[in-house]
């Protein structure tokens, strides 16, 4: 194999393994591989052997993913309530009977007039005051 057909592979290969960093987003993984094929892509430059070239892009991939994975483990960890995550276990009162055949109901929980469903399937009438239990898309599903 040429030097230049080696260069060219190389880069390839970090090309291939960015767009496939870029199609996920999430590991961080493929990432380490492409700086790893362009290690060796700087090897291959330097006219070295392809044996030595493949022990830098193993090596150097391997190093960048140890030393760098529990970082991102870290920073994957966060996560950010939102609004509806903060609103299960609250308390809302029943402004349209809520009947789950139907399709129909409707609740007010801080002030916003929500759609609502019960969890059990129960016909729960005006008035009534629910604890929200889990959110659907745009309808809070509630119980007595």
């Amino acid at each position: 194999m040429t030097q230049t057909a080696m260069i060219v592979g190389w880069a390839i290969a970090f090309v291939f393994f960015t767009v496939c960093e870029i199609a996920t987003a999430t590991a961080l993984i493929s990432i380490w591989l492409g700086f790893g094929s362009l290690i060796a892509m700087f090897f291959a430059i330097g006219d070295c052997s392809f044996t030595v070239q493949l022990i830098a892009f193993v090596v150097s991939a391997t190093l960048l993913l140890v030393f760098t994975r529990p970082f991102v483990k870290k920073l994957q960890k966060k996560s950010v309530h939102t609004n509806y995550e903060l609103d299960v276990g609250k308390t809302a009162i029943v402004t349209e009977d809520i009947e789950n055949e139907y399709s129909r109901g409707r609740v007010k929980l801080n002030g916003v007039n929500w759609e609502a469903r019960s969890d059990d399937g129960s016909k729960i009438s005006k008035g009534t005051v629910v604890t929200v239990k889990e959110i659907n898309g745009a309808k809070l599903i509630v119980s007595k």
